[in-house]
């Protein structure tokens, strides 16, 4: 178990992915808030099924409540920089499934309703799963005061 958090929560100085995490926690925030909740113009639960039913993805009901907790609450998770990694993995699964079923077929272009956007966003979600959270994170206040990752040169003095 500690081998999975350290893992999970593995520090990361940097600031960069501070930036990807506070633009893509915010759009993908939004973005759930309208399938979840119709908020921001959007259709809510009842409509988004709808639409996702019409794609094949059954039961369409369901399929809008995963894609859009996935994207509200994954927003949040990744505005706090908690469980960054896990939840960039999710995203760009869900990023992935919206390429392959709504846009691929319009091409890249935003203007025709391609995938770009949704390329965009799943390649800033994978490039925090390999970099993790950043320095001003969640994650990172946690690695540092509750997870114990033991050094080598711990070991080393504790074997003497």
């Amino acid at each position: 178990m500690n081998t999975i958090l350290s893992h999970a929560f593995v520090k990361n100085g940097a600031y960069s992915p501070l930036a990807l995490r506070l633009a893509a926690g915010l759009i993908f925030t939004a973005y759930g808030a309208q399938k979840l909740f119709g908020w921001f113009g959007g259709y809510g639960l009842e409509g988004t099924g709808q639409f996702m039913s019409s794609l094949g993805l059954e039961p369409g009901y369901l399929m809008a409540l995963l894609a859009g907790s996935a994207e509200f609450f994954g927003g949040l998770l990744l505005l706090l920089g908690l469980f960054t990694r896990p939840t960039a993995i999710a995203l760009s699964i869900t990023m992935l499934v919206a390429i392959v079923t709504v846009h691929l077929p319009n091409g890249l272009f935003m203007a025709n309703n391609g995938y770009a956007f949704a390329l965009a966003l799943m390649a800033i979600s994978l490039s925090l799963v390999v970099s993790g959270a950043g320095r001003f994170s969640l994650d990172n206040l946690l690695a540092t005061r509750l997870i114990v990752v033991r050094r080598p040169e711990t070991l080393n003095a504790q074997a003497a």
